[in-house]
């Protein structure tokens, strides 16, 4: 059988159409519960919260990672079922990338040269690379698990898809921890993070989604 036969079938299989969509969406649920709870239980939300999200460089910050998980979680959310076009969802990406480009250009020229290195590297730079990747799991797995029940036309792209939208929820939920909040730490550890889980998503998918 060609493989567009393949997907054509698959595409007019209406069982696994209606339950990707409840999976997908009890994987989401689920893998923030476990996380949102994994860090409560551990480091917690930062003290001076309150006051801290008041500034803009703390606001940017969750702003900008909670629109990579909404953006990334809409690609995951398309990309299991064979014959839906990607292209909107995935350039919707561009608008957190952009959002990050702007405030580091805005941190730029606001701050003076020599604090520049201060800023990207912050006071937590290894806990974050760490840490995100580790709130990152429960939602990795519940995406993996969901989209092996579907067809991804991309076993590899699936799986890295699944690993950046989860990457984001989890920096979403650790930005109200993190202590450091210039966009250029957002732009080089959160992006390390990301990355990371993103590649570590893809590794997966490429063996556990293959049909």
């Amino acid at each position: 059988m060609k493989t567009d036969d393949l997907i054509s079938m698959l595409s007019e299989d209406a069982p696994v159409r209606i339950r990707l969509g409840p999976m997908l969406l009890g994987a989401l649920l689920g893998g923030v519960v476990i996380s949102a709870a994994l860090l409560l239980a551990t480091i917690g939300i930062r003290h001076d919260m309150a006051s801290a999200i008041e500034t803009a460089r703390v606001l940017f910050k969750i702003v900008t990672t909670l629109t990579l998980a909404v953006t990334a979680c809409g690609l995951v959310f398309r990309i299991g079922r064979p014959g839906i076009p990607l292209k909107i969802s995935a350039l919707s990406l561009l608008i957190p990338l952009a959002m990050v480009i702007a405030g580091v250009a805005t941190e730029l020229t606001t701050i003076p040269e020599d604090a520049w290195r201060t800023a990207l590297m912050g006071r937590n730079a290894a806990f974050c690379v760490f840490f995100i990747p580790v709130l990152s799991l429960a939602p990795l797995a519940g995406f993996l698990w969901a989209l092996k029940s579907a067809a991804p036309a991309n076993p590899t792209l699936g799986g890295a898809v699944a690993g950046l939208a989860s990457a984001g929820l989890a920096a979403a939920l650790y930005a109200w921890h993190c202590p450091d909040d210039s966009p250029l730490f957002l732009a080089t550890w959160y992006t390390a993070a990301a990355t990371a889980v993103t590649a570590l998503g893809a590794l997966i998918g490429s063996r556990y989604l293959r049909w």
